[in-house]
């Protein structure tokens, strides 16, 4: 498999790369340059952004896309300007205004909205968003003049700051749970105003303990040299970091590596990254009250990054 006339041909990549997602690109396309950049066989990302929204995009080479899910379920972070007085067809900048009202709000009434905003509650997905209905994303439908039913899924707003307020514009700092739509946020904080609003601009701090200030942009990795490129990209296990470990000896690793259960005393029960000799990561797994080893997410016991002692977690990013 080649990527594309004089290229080299893609190479196995395992790891995660932090990257700065610029406006204007969408989160595939940012991908796919990222991807030829290291000429990877296998990439993905976590945590689709609008290409009106910038900021940081994990982008998951390899093995590593096993893990992705440890991100998509992380809280989010992110910095939001917040457009008041017009309401708009998809919720941001991007879409027509339909509906212009004056601004009447005092600083008092947008801190009583925010607040009231904050802690659990439900939110329903807008029809501008990649969720699939019936095969189709829900913006083909929405382009198509239609709306089909959604439900809305709970969701909790930890945190949610304002960090100036000037004329029709707020700016807000938000951390969220997975699943929350900062468009939809805007727009009922606009609905609470009685003024409507809409996104004027996104840009994602973090997802978990991983922050944009760690991330590199597509200008920064195209003007690297190969060995400085590599250089920016982090161990696979970045991404299980958070989870207790257990080394297991040669002969329990091999069975682990194979899929089959194996002794596992003196950890507590849970999810576990799982350590073969010479500090040799070798997948994620679920001990039990019993004093059991469940296999779960496993590398291929023929990749490279199962044979290569992996270094050691970095407690910040």
């Amino acid at each position: 498999m080649t990527g594309g006339r004089g290229r080299m041909p893609w190479r196995p990549v395992d790891g995660m790369l932090l990257l700065d997602k610029a406006a204007g690109v969408t989160s595939n396309a940012a991908l796919q340059t990222v991807r030829r950049l290291y000429g990877a066989a296998k990439a993905g990302h976590t945590g689709t952004l609008d290409p009106l929204a910038t900021g940081l995009l994990p982008v998951l080479f390899g093995e590593a896309t096993k893990f992705g899910g440890e991100l998509l379920d992380a809280d989010k972070t992110y910095a939001a300007e917040i457009a008041l007085g017009a309401s708009t067809t998809t919720g941001d900048a991007e879409g027509e205004v339909v509906e212009r009202r004056p601004v009447t709000s005092t600083r008092a009434d947008i801190d009583r909205v925010l607040t009231g905003l904050r802690g659990d509650g439900a939110q329903v997905p807008p029809m501008y968003s990649a969720l699939k209905r019936d095969g189709r994303p829900l913006y083909e439908y929405a382009r198509a003049g239609k709306s089909v039913e959604r439900v809305a899924r709970p969701i909790t707003i930890h945190e949610l700051t304002l960090d100036a307020a000037e004329g029709d514009r707020l700016a807000v700092t938000v951390r969220c749970s997975k699943g929350t739509y900062i468009r939809v946020l805007a727009e009922d904080i606009g609905r609470a105003l009685g003024c409507g609003a809409h996104l004027a601009r996104l840009r994602r701090l973090a997802i978990g303990r991983f922050s944009v200030a760690a991330a590199a942009t597509l200008e920064a990795l195209a003007g690297l040299e190969a060995a400085a490129r590599e250089a920016r990209l982090l161990p696979l296990e970045v991404l299980v970091g958070h989870l207790p470990s257990v080394t297991l000896g040669a002969d329990a690793a091999r069975r682990f590596a194979q899929g089959a259960p194996t002794a596992c005393v003196g950890v507590e029960p849970g999810r576990i990254r799982v350590y073969g000799p010479g500090s040799v990561f070798l997948g994620l797994g679920t001990a039990d009250s019993d004093g059991r080893l469940q296999p779960g997410r496993l590398l291929r016991s023929d990749d490279a990054a199962a044979r290569t002692t992996i270094a050691p977690v970095p407690k910040t990013l």
